[in-house]
């Protein structure tokens, strides 16, 4: 088996798989991007700006050409930004997380 080519990471002197989903996860606007655009959603980028609170122009691009990079988010002309398969899975694994925390708002 070949070694695994190890990526430089923010923050992290391994690359590991896990780090570098972090990092892209924990960048401003990434998560509600993502979050968004659950359920099967198609949107615009100006959409999503305004999904997202009136986020900036700049950074919402900077963060879906991340996402579109890594393969969660797609472009589909006339349509709009919308998840991969591989964002729907990413999505799925929120949804134990989102159970979460909405007990713990309860209790909070």
């Amino acid at each position: 088996m070949p070694a695994m080519k190890k990526t430089a990471v923010r923050g992290s002197r391994t690359g590991r798989p896990i780090m570098a989903l972090l990092d892209l996860l924990g960048r401003r606007w990434t998560l509600r991007i993502v979050w968004e655009l659950r359920e099967d959603r198609s949107l615009t980028s100006r959409a999503l700006r305004t999904a997202c609170d009136e986020a900036s122009p700049t950074i919402m691009q900077a963060r879906l050409t991340e996402l579109r990079e890594a393969g969660l988010v797609e472009l589909e002309p006339g349509d709009g930004y919308r998840l991969t398969a591989l964002g729907k899975e990413l999505t799925e694994n929120f949804a134990p997380l989102n159970r979460f925390a909405e007990r713990w708002a309860r209790h909070a």
